[in-house]
């Protein structure tokens, strides 16, 4: 199986690693079939989990690759990933001033939702605001995949591993993720199937985002490391202004916090052995 996978092209092994991370979201929202709710402070450790995943992952899988790569700018080296870091976030800010969303922080005060002006209901704009924020875990999965196979040898080998630790740390945060969005909706009245479809639904986007940035960096191999700081910031952005206050909007500071350091440690062994 493994052998089959490596000899892939790197669009279908995005598409398959997002296809994974997709169905790990949606059996995170299953849960909602099997349980009344869950607690809040379960909701909270799982976010920040989420982010600490992704902070890690961020600069192992994505920042210091592109940094590697650009080592023919000598003390510049720096210079592509701090371009497309900003761009990366930059490009999320941008979504953020157009599309109506509403985001978990903010899910008591729907009169604070960002984007143009709309009525559509709070539920919508929350579910909106998480698959907004899905876009970036998909498209860095498929940049480093498209990375991959812009190397060769040890390098490219390396590469590769570090895309797998990626999808795989991405996998694990999203079963919480999941979680996260339908049981609050099904708290708020929603039926049990609706929260589960709404939960799993956030997550569509990544196959879509992950063989976006596969194709786009082996066909502009040029943008390669500025890719990968892409990726980076837009997922900064994401825990910033998502996960990390959602995860402490309730008070469970301390709960948040852990789950944020757990999260950076399995990612960063995840991606240090198999990287």
């Amino acid at each position: 199986m493994a052998d089959w996978f490596y000899s892939l092209d790197p669009v279908r092994q995005a598409l398959i690693a997002t296809t994974g991370t997709w169905l790990v979201t949606a059996l995170g929202a299953a849960v909602v079939l099997f349980t009344r709710g869950a607690s809040q402070k379960f909701l909270d450790g799982a976010l920040g989990m989420a982010a600490g995943v992704m902070i890690a992952a961020s600069y192992w899988s994505l920042l210091a690759p592109a940094i590697e790569m650009s080592s023919d700018y000598g003390t510049l080296s720096f210079v592509p990933a701090v371009v497309g870091f900003l761009a990366g976030a930059g490009f999320l800010r941008l979504i953020d001033l157009v599309l109506p969303h509403l985001h978990a922080s903010l899910a008591d005060h729907p009169e604070r939702a960002e984007g143009v002006h709309t009525r559509w209901r709070r539920t919508t704009l929350l579910i909106l605001a998480i698959t907004i924020h899905n876009f970036p875990e998909g498209l860095a999965v498929g940049v480093a995949f498209g990375a991959a196979a812009s190397l060769s040898g040890a390098e490219a080998s390396t590469q590769l591993g570090a895309a797998i630790a990626l999808a795989i740390g991405i996998g694990l945060q999203n079963f919480p993720e999941g979680s996260a969005v339908s049981m609050p909706l099904k708290r708020e009245g929603m039926s049990t199937i609706k929260a589960l479809w709404y939960g799993q639904l956030s997550a569509i986007v990544e196959p879509l985002a992950g063989v976006l940035g596969a194709a786009l960096v082996i066909s502009v191999t040029a943008v390669l490391p500025y890719a990968l700081a892409f990726a980076a910031g837009a997922m900064i952005f994401v825990v910033v202004e998502e996960l990390i206050p959602a995860s402490q909007s309730e008070g469970n500071i301390d709960i948040a916090t852990l789950g944020t350091i757990l999260g950076f440690a399995v990612m960063m062994t995840l991606d240090v052995a198999l990287g």
